[in-house]
C-alpha cells in the first residue's frame, strides 16, 4: 500500500461514479464509518454484483456514523468540464456530512479543495473501506437514476448501459438525437447535435 493511513479519529472516504457516461449527473458520496460497527464485504463497487451492492447500500446507511450523497448535473459538467464538476460534487458530498471529518481520503489521483486535510488514493475503492463504502452508495444511486431515465426514454437502453458510450448507446444517440439529460460537451453528443443542427 503506497499511502500512510492517517492517525485521525474521523476519516471520510469519498468516491464518484459517472465520469465516463454521456448522460446524467456525476454522483459522489462521502462516508464516515463507525469502527465499532464494522461492515463485512466492502469492496470496489464495480467488483460487486448488483444484488450485493444493494444489500451493502442499506447496511452502510444504517451502520455508518454519517454519509452524504452529492452530484453535479449535466449542465454543470458542460459548463466547467467533467474534472471540475467531479471536484465540485466531491466538495458538496463532504460539506453534506453531518459530522465534520478530521481527514478525507479521496479515490483517484487528485483532491478537491477542502477545509480539512485530505489525500488522494489511487485504487482507493479497493484499498480503503471508507472509499469502498462511498463507491457503493454513489453507484447504487446513479444506477437507479439510469433505470428511472430508461422509463422516460426507453429507446436509448439506459437501464442496460447506464449511459456509458456503448455501441448500442451510440447507435441510438445517432438515431434519436440527444435528450436534455445528455452531456452536450462530450464528443459523441456534440457530434450528433452538430449533425442534427
Amino acid at each position: 500500500m503506497d499511502f500512510i493511513y492517517p492517525k485521525a479519529n474521523l476519516i471520510a472516504g469519498v468516491d464518484e461514479v459517472g465520469r465516463g457516461p454521456l448522460v446524467g449527473a456525476v454522483v459522489t458520496a462521502a462516508v464516515i464509518l463507525d469502527p465499532n460497527n464494522p461492515i463485512l464485504g466492502l469492496a470496489d463497487s464495480k467488483k460487486l454484483t448488483e444484488k450485493k451492492r444493494e444489500k451493502l447500500f442499506v447496511e452502510i446507511q444504517e451502520k455508518a456514523l454519517c454519509w452524504s450523497i452529492a452530484r453535479a448535473e449535466p449542465e454543470e459538467i458542460d459548463n466547467i468540464n467533467i474534472l471540475h464538476a467531479t471536484m465540485l460534487a466531491m466538495q458538496r458530498a463532504v460539506a453534506g456530512l453531518s459530522i465534520t471529518p478530521d481527514f478525507v481520503l479521496i479515490d483517484g489521483n487528485r483532491c478537491p479543495k477542502l477545509p480539512m486535510p485530505s489525500q488522494a488514493v489511487v485504487k482507493g475503492d479497493s484499498l480503503v473501506q471508507e472509499i469502498s463504502a462511498a463507491s457503493i452508495l454513489a453507484k447504487v444511486i446513479r444506477d437507479r437514476e439510469m433505470v428511472e431515465l430508461d422509463k422516460v426514454f426507453p429507446e436509448y437502453g439506459f437501464a442496460k448501459h447506464k449511459g456509458y458510450p456503448t455501441a448500442y448507446h451510440l447507435e441510438k444517440l445517432t438515431l434519436h438525437g440527444a435528450t436534455e439529460f445528455h452531456r452536450k460537451s462530450f464528443a459523441p453528443v456534440r457530434l450528433v447535435l452538430a449533425m442534427k443542427g
